[in-house]
């Protein structure tokens, strides 16, 4: 019976003391986590970006606010267009305003007909007075006769129930050749308005011209003292303003009167015959 050979006796290698032996777990394939490459060699496969976190979520409460917030801005957004429009309308309203003060101080500073040159304050009758009417235009700042207005008022006056006669030529100065934007041609009382300048012309400027003291009390030497009243009246109707201030508008009939109430014109003559006007 053959004997069986022994193996030779191998040397165990013990493991050092303190040493743990780990076995080393295969990698699985496709796995994301990336080693650390030798020097020159290709690295691994990296690891995915995390997920990015979601921004803080507003909770129902907050919403209402931020909507609140919103509204309150577009609220306030409106409310400075809304005043911004309503200072652009006071401006505009504030210069209009000025404007008309403007206008109105510089012609309230115009010399009043009783101090302008070579003014009567005589009784009637009075007379065309011209030699001094183109000092006395200028003076109220008329403008130069002229064919860019042409019209017509009709004038009438009475003293103590009589009617005055308003005389040939005034604002006409034959002698030195001049013509005023406001003059008459004849006694009927017509004025005529032709003038350089399309404007309003009125009844202190027309008494301006021909140069008879014309004031709110007073209308040549004639003067309020109690019964005795200036009176104006425009077609018919009384007026209550100042009275140098009535505009003479065209195909107007004006009638100053001065007295009591008794001696007024009866009718007060409210119409006139523009169409026997010559051109």
């Amino acid at each position: 019976m053959a004997k069986k050979r022994r193996k030779p006796n191998r040397p165990r290698t013990r493991p050092q003391a303190g040493a743990t032996q780990t076995a080393e777990r295969p990698r699985p394939q496709g796995s994301a986590e990336t080693t650390k490459a030798p020097d020159g060699a290709a690295p691994g496969p990296s690891r995915p970006a995390s997920k990015p976190q979601a921004g803080p979520q507003r909770t129902r409460a907050e919403k209402k606010d931020l909507a609140r917030q919103q509204r309150e801005y577009v609220r306030r957004r409106m409310e400075r267009a809304r005043r911004a429009r309503q200072i652009a309308w006071i401006a505009g309203v504030a210069v209009v305003v000025g404007v008309a003060a403007f206008l109105l101080t510089n012609r309230s500073e115009a010399p009043e007909p009783a101090n302008l040159p070579g003014t009567l304050t005589s009784d009637a009758p009075w007379p065309a007075n011209a030699a001094k009417s183109a000092a006395r235009a200028t003076a109220l700042g008329l403008p130069a006769e002229g064919r860019t207005m042409h019209e017509h008022a009709n004038v009438q006056i009475f003293i103590n129930g009589q009617q005055q006669t308003i005389p040939t030529d005034i604002g006409i100065d034959t002698g030195a050749g001049t013509i005023q934007s406001i003059h008459t041609h004849d006694d009927t009382g017509v004025v005529h308005l032709e003038s350089s300048q399309s404007r309003t012309f009125t009844l202190g400027e027309f008494f301006g011209v021909w140069g008879v003291r014309f004031t709110p009390s007073c209308v040549g030497g004639y003067c309020n003292d109690g019964q005795n009243q200036i009176r104006v009246y425009v077609n018919g109707e009384e007026q209550t303003g100042t009275a140098s201030d009535i505009p003479l508008d065209d195909q107007s009939v004006i009638v100053v009167t001065f007295g009591t109430q008794k001696q007024l014109p009866d009718p007060i003559p409210s119409t006139f015959d523009f169409s026997t006007i010559q051109p």
